[in-house]
């Protein structure tokens, strides 16, 4: 029996392919799930901002007063007639008020009352042979029959018409939460890419030359840091008009301060590599040796700190909107529809539950795309073993 040693490697085994470090990154990013799922619903999110509009059945600015806060559901009630279709209406629970919708949930229209009796504080409306009574002499307003017994509903249909809804001018809730959407995304987007060269090259170069330079550098970023964003937005609005130029400026011109506080601490670091000393010896100036050496070396921490900056951004721009101080009317981000719902957040709560909705799922991705990028990008990590 021969003895075969450990060091020596068996013919039938193939060697083990050495991946690169983005290869690396990719791996175990691909196995993140709250990061895959995060990064399919940005990507979902952005293509449904782009072609979203085009593809609905109402456009930005049509309204219909007729069809105003009607919700993206409503409980059905059914008129039986001798000789005719059934009819098929609801009533709105804000205004009080009957509306016709078809067998397959689409609106007709809103229904008129055949009398009106202010003293009993009832609506009579006919359908044929059959009177329905609208009675709101007392909460919960209900619809009765002439035997003043309630009507049964034959249940809770979706709005095929509005799938999200109407608000307080019947403007679709759906095509304005998609160009809110462009809207907030565009100024994510814009601030996080000018936070992202503005950022790099002022730590990168506060980093790399050190000493009182890096001093006065940072003495900068602390002032800047230590000023409230909204005071920004209020100085740069009595030179602009309030709009979306003015909340792209406002958080560009300050919201760079951690990238360059991130890259500041990795140039230290990076810049007394032997590398660096050997691109400085071949006579490689500041900002070859930046550009080509310290920056890309730096690029996993800087990757993850702009997609955290973004959810950042969003948020910024939501509230700012919400106060009254980001894009003026017609235009909609999700902030302006949020501050819109709030006014009739007792008669109609879903007005203001899509676009917070989509503020939080948004935040959310971001922030998971975020932490797995963090998570693949650090090298003491291994998911294979």
């Amino acid at each position: 029996m021969s003895y075969i040693p450990d060091n020596v490697a068996n013919d039938n085994q193939k060697p083990q392919k050495i991946k690169s470090y983005w290869q690396e990154v990719r791996s175990r990013l691909w196995h993140n799930r709250p990061a895959m799922l995060s990064l399919i619903f940005i990507i979902l999110l952005i293509i449904s901002a782009i072609i979203g509009p085009f593809v609905t059945r109402h456009t930005y600015y049509e309204q219909n007063l007729k069809l105003s806060n009607i919700a993206p559901y409503f409980e059905v009630y059914e008129a039986k007639t001798a000789n005719e279709e059934p009819t098929y209406f609801f009533m709105n629970q804000g205004n009080f008020k009957l509306y016709e919708v078809t067998a397959n949930g689409e609106l007709k229209g809103i229904l008129r009352a055949k009398r009106r009796d202010m003293i009993n504080k009832k609506n009579i409306y006919q359908f044929g042979e059959i009177q329905v009574i609208l009675n709101y002499a007392s909460l919960p307003v209900q619809l009765q029959d002439t035997n003043d017994q309630p009507l049964q509903s034959i249940g809770t249909w979706w709005n095929k018409t509005y799938l999200f809804g109407t608000d307080s001018l019947g403007r679709d809730i759906l095509v304005r939460l998609l160009y809110g959407a462009r809207i907030s995304l565009t100024v994510a987007f814009v601030a996080t890419f000018v936070n992202f060269f503005i950022g790099i090259f002022y730590g990168g170069v506060s980093g790399y030359i050190g000493g009182m330079t890096d001093a006065i550098m940072m003495r900068i970023v602390e002032i800047i840091s230590t000023i409230p964003l909204t005071l920004y937005v209020i100085l740069i609005m009595v030179v602009l008009e309030s709009g979306l130029l003015a909340i792209i400026i406002a958080i560009g011109s300050v919201f760079w301060v951690d990238m360059a506080r991130i890259v500041r601490g990795q140039v230290l670091s990076l810049k007394t590599l032997d590398y660096v000393a050997s691109a400085e010896t071949m006579g490689a100036n500041m900002w070859q040796i930046l550009i080509g050496h310290l920056l890309p070396n730096a690029m996993g921490p800087i990757l993850v700190t702009m997609t955290l900056l973004i959810p950042s951004a969003i948020f910024i721009e939501s509230f700012m909107s919400f106060i009254g101080l980001g894009v003026s009317v017609p235009m909609a981000s999700w902030g302006t529809l949020t501050a819109e719902a709030v006014e009739t957040l007792r008669s109609y709560p879903y007005q203001l539950f899509f676009p917070a909705t989509a503020i939080s799922l948004t935040m959310f991705a971001f922030n998971f795309l975020g932490d797995g990028l963090r998570d693949a990008m650090d090298p003491k990590l291994n998911n294979d073993n």
